[in-house]
């Protein structure tokens, strides 16, 4: 049976709950509707959060995210509903959600959302590595 879009998001244990570490991600087949027009608007969401006790599950955050290809939504808001999904899945310490959407009447938008827990502060992580392409991955 083919997969189905799905708002439900599964998650697992941290294996490795008593440490700060940077869990980043890059999702860049995001789709939603124009809630005015209903074209398409597509998108790059980049997640960057530091777990807590549980992490999310990828298939899941696929299915998650497909769900939202017919649904209509400002850029705005659905940046803060995924977050807000995202957090309460899984209460991270930290969480980062950036979505930059691409060009629609001549302009790029970029929204940047955060989260962070009461009481715990950002410790600084190491930069990222670029992400692999075949021209960096010899």
């Amino acid at each position: 049976m083919p997969s189905k879009p799905s708002k439900k998001l599964e998650t697992f244990a941290n294996p490795a709950s008593r440490r700060d570490y940077r869990i980043h991600m890059e999702i860049p087949e995001f789709t939603c509707l124009c809630p005015i027009t209903g074209q398409p608007d597509f998108a790059t969401l980049v997640l960057d959060f530091v777990p807590d006790k549980r992490c999310i599950e990828l298939k899941s955050l696929k299915l998650y995210v497909w769900s939202f290809r017919n649904e209509g939504a400002f850029h705005e808001a659905v940046t803060h509903r995924i977050l807000d999904d995202l957090v309460k899945a899984i209460s991270p310490r930290f969480m980062r959600l950036t979505a930059h959407f691409y060009v629609r009447g001549g302009i790029f938008t970029t929204v940047v959302a955060e989260h962070a827990r009461r009481g715990w502060s950002a410790r600084k992580l190491p930069p990222l590595e670029p992400a692999p392409t075949p021209a960096n991955m010899r």
